[in-house]
């Protein structure tokens, strides 16, 4: 499914066709991964401050959402830090740049969605596959 976003009240839309505890979030440099969190613990309400957990590899929202960024991570770092483990939590998981990550998760059975944002000079397209 493809939702075209041009506002912040539009990523409503993308929140509510999430249908999977772990999603991975695709998308270049300020495409509005961390955004789409940070709209997402607040339609949970949350009001934690949400930041990109670029350089911490993990931020957790309330008790139940778990933030990754995997940017400057190498995959075997993240599967070392036993992270893996991590996504058997209850709750949502959101992976920036996690896409190496894939393979894992279909190896040891975990369900997963795909959240690809796609650019334009004037809107985002956001393309959610389950």
């Amino acid at each position: 499914m493809k939702i075209e976003v041009n506002n912040l009240d539009d990523l409503q839309n993308v929140i509510t066709s999430i249908d999977k505890n772990i999603i991975i979030l695709s998308g270049t440099l300020s495409a509005g991964k961390t955004t789409l969190v940070k709209e997402f613990v607040k339609a949970q309400g949350i009001d934690d401050e949400v930041t990109s957990p670029t350089f911490s590899i993990q931020n957790i929202y309330g008790n139940k959402i778990y933030h990754y960024d995997l940017y400057n991570k190498d995959i075997n770092e993240f599967l070392s830090l036993g992270m893996l483990e991590e996504l058997e939590k209850d709750g949502w998981h959101f992976i920036e740049w996690g896409e190496e990550l894939e393979k894992y998760l279909k190896k040891f059975g975990f369900e997963y969605m795909v959240i690809k944002i796609n650019l334009t000079k004037t809107k985002r397209i956001f393309e959610c596959i389950s």
